[in-house]
C-alpha cells in the first residue's frame, strides 16, 4: 500500500491505496469526488479530465502514487462561492450538455484550452483540441459554441485556470 498525499480542490489530502490504483479512481473512491468520470479507462474517451499542476490530464492515465505531492482541480474545485466557473456557466448557457456524462472531461479541457490560448481560439482549434474528448449524445456545436463564448467572456485573460 501507498501513502499519497496532495492538495486537491485547494485542499491538502491524504490516503493510502494500492501501487496500481489509478488517480481517477483514487478521486473517486478515496476522495469521494465523483465528478470526475471513468469512461473507457484506455486513455480514449476525456471523461476524467482533471488538472494536474495547472494541465489538463487524464486521470486514467496516471497512476495515483504519480501525484503524490501535485496539486489537482477537478470540477468540483472550479465553481467558487457558489458561482459557477465563467467555463461552467458558458455551457449551461449554450446548453453545451446532454446527458453530462462527457460534460466534467470537457469542461475540465476547454479551462485549460483557454487559459493556453485565451480570447484567440477559433472554432477549428477548439474542435482540433477536443479530440481526446468524446461525447456521444451531440454533435459537438453547442460544446463548441460554449468554448468560445466563454473565452469571449474571459477576455483571454490567463484567469481561465483555477
Amino acid at each position: 500500500m501507498a501513502k499519497i498525499t496532495m492538495t486537491v480542490n485547494g485542499r491538502q489530502v491524504s490516503g493510502t491505496c494500492d501501487d496500481r490504483t489509478l488517480l481517477v479512481h483514487f478521486i473517486r473512491e478515496n476522495l469521494g469526488l465523483t465528478g470526475t468520470h471513468v469512461g473507457c479507462e484506455t486513455s480514449q474517451c476525456g471523461a476524467c479530465v482533471i488538472h494536474m499542476d495547472g494541465l489538463s490530464v487524464k486521470s486514467c492515465s496516471i497512476l495515483a502514487v504519480q501525484a503524490t505531492g501535485s496539486s489537482i482541480t477537478t470540477i468540483e474545485g472550479l465553481a467558487k462561492d457558489g458561482e459557477l466557473h465563467p467555463v461552467q456557466a458558458a455551457f449551461r448557457a449554450h446548453h453545451g450538455l446532454q446527458c453530462g456524462f462527457c460534460t466534467p472531461g470537457m469542461v475540465m479541457t476547454a479551462v485549460d484550452m483557454i487559459a493556453r490560448h485565451g480570447s484567440n481560439l477559433d472554432e477549428a482549434t477548439v474542435r482540433a483540441e477536443l479530440e481526446g474528448n468524446i461525447c456521444r449524445c451531440t454533435g459537438y456545436h453547442n460544446i463548441v459554441k460554449a468554448i468560445l463564448a466563454a473565452a469571449a467572456e474571459m477576455g483571454g485573460a490567463r484567469q481561465a485556470a483555477e
